[in-house]
């Protein structure tokens, strides 16, 4: 890409990604407030405002992000298999998109109730504090893109050092690339982040349904 093309890609890039955080985290306040209020016109105005938070605003932005996040690795020097934290980040993004689409269908259907009634989702503590639980786990993925796009973790993949190796041939340079004597298999810090994430989704999952129990048990 041209520079004036890379920045306006760059700028939109950032632009989705921080809309996407910022709308999310609306989203979670509001699913907060549909949980623990007692004022059940306040409860189910809360839903509501989440179904149109969702579909007009989270919903595009992180499409958007995904898309410009896609144009950005795709037309830099950075690619989008050479580096580690690229990769990543890039999962983790499709990841999110999939499931807040997912998701959004329980928080319509929620929404639907409410508007309904203002009682009508008083018995589905369940689904109250599962919405609430996802919008918690999207902020932190979306907080662990962030920190991902910020630092920059060093490490390339295998493909990157043959593209890396293969263009320094081409260009008959003898420059030191500490890249390229790195051993073959993944940087450590990569095999810990995967860890530490599947762990901590387990865990949160546990506590979910967990909770979810107790809700369902204190109702009955």
């Amino acid at each position: 890409m041209t520079p004036r093309i890379r920045k306006l890609t760059l700028t939109a890039h950032i632009v989705s990604a921080v809309g996407w955080m910022g709308a999310t985290a609306a989203f979670l306040a509001l699913a907060l407030a549909g949980l623990t209020s007692n004022d059940d016109r306040l409860t189910s105005s809360a839903y509501v405002a989440m179904k149109l938070i969702g579909w007009r605003v989270i919903v595009p932005l992180s499409l958007a992000s995904l898309l410009t996040g896609l144009v950005q690795s795709l037309g830099t020097a950075w690619g989008l298999f050479r580096h580690y934290w690229v990769l990543l980040k890039f999962v983790l993004t499709v990841i999110a998109t999939g499931l807040l689409v997912l998701h959004m269908n329980l928080a319509t259907r929620l929404a639907d109730i409410a508007a309904e009634s203002n009682t009508a989702t008083a018995h589905l503590h369940g689904l109250r504090l599962q919405i609430m639980a996802d919008a918690a786990a999207a902020v932190l993925l979306l907080i662990v893109n962030t920190t991902l796009a910020a630092f920059k973790p060093r490490g390339m993949t295998r493909y990157g050092r043959r593209k890396q190796y293969e263009k320094r041939i081409s260009a008959v340079a003898n420059v030191f690339a500490p890249e390229l004597s790195e051993t073959g298999s993944a940087p450590q810090w990569v095999r810990v982040f995967g860890v530490t994430v599947f762990v901590l989704l387990v865990l949160f999952r546990i506590v979910v349904l967990h909770l979810s129990a107790g809700f369902g048990h204190h109702v009955h």
